[in-house]
């Protein structure tokens, strides 16, 4: 999925108030951008980090400039959680997910359970029930070659699998695809140890027969390409 225009590069400054950070670019001028990511970025934010923006020409917009990358060793990692949604959903969309061929409709952000959206649900199979299928955005990897999530604790998350678990006792099908947004990792576990509550709820909705698929993605200055499924750990 190429980006409308080949991303500027610079390097972090600082990260601040969740949604901005500040980046001084190759011209040697300081921005402040939008960051789209809620989370904690673990790993990601030591000053003078690598960092790829993206320039926004809406000028309804309050910010000229959205963080989309930062670098990790060799790796471009994506930041933005406002692409895994659609990453997946062309993957989906193109046929590229074997275990999610064959649906005829893809609705987006389908309401259920306890005030949540799923973010695909998938429908008209000949052969499957509906599959409601959740998209997480993983970037965090401290060990060479695995790829975990969260990095921090997610209540958000947790509550997630356990709606997922309710699908399945309906006898549709339930999904978790974990977006790893970065291309250097080949294997996908669950950071048990930073969010006790979330490992307890996957180990419960694997036992339940919630589906677990982890995809990694490609990031350059040009775009996110689809790299390779990962080995999800037992």
């Amino acid at each position: 999925m190429p980006f409308a225009h080949r991303l500027n590069q610079g390097r972090l400054v600082t990260r601040y108030k969740r949604f901005f950070a500040d980046v001084e670019l190759d011209t040697g001028a300081t921005v402040v951008s939008h960051c789209p990511n809620p989370g904690k970025m673990l790993g990601l934010l030591t000053p003078g980090t690598p960092a790829l923006l993206s320039e926004i020409t809406d000028p309804a917009r309050t910010l000229r400039w959205r963080l989309e990358a930062l670098r990790e060793g060799k790796t471009w990692v994506g930041v933005n959680t406002q692409w895994p949604n659609r990453l997946i959903g062309a993957l989906i969309r193109d046929a590229k997910v074997p275990v999610l061929r064959g649906y005829a409709c893809q609705r987006p952000e389908v309401r259920y359970g306890q005030n949540s959206r799923i973010d695909w649900l998938l429908q008209g199979h000949a052969q499957q029930p509906d599959a409601w299928v959740e998209i997480k955005n993983v970037h965090y990897s401290r060990t060479p070659g695995l790829a975990e999530f969260p990095d921090s604790v997610t209540e958000r998350g947790t509550r997630h699998l356990m709606e997922l678990i309710g699908r399945v006792a309906a006898g549709e099908r339930a999904v978790v695809v974990f977006c790893v947004q970065r291309d250097d990792v080949f294997r996908f576990d669950v950071a048990r140890d930073l969010d006790p509550a979330f490992g307890r709820a996957y180990a419960a909705a694997r036992e339940a027969g919630v589906e677990f698929l982890a995809h990694a993605f490609r990031v350059t200055p040009e775009g996110i390409t689809h790299s390779h499924a990962l080995e999800i750990e037992a």
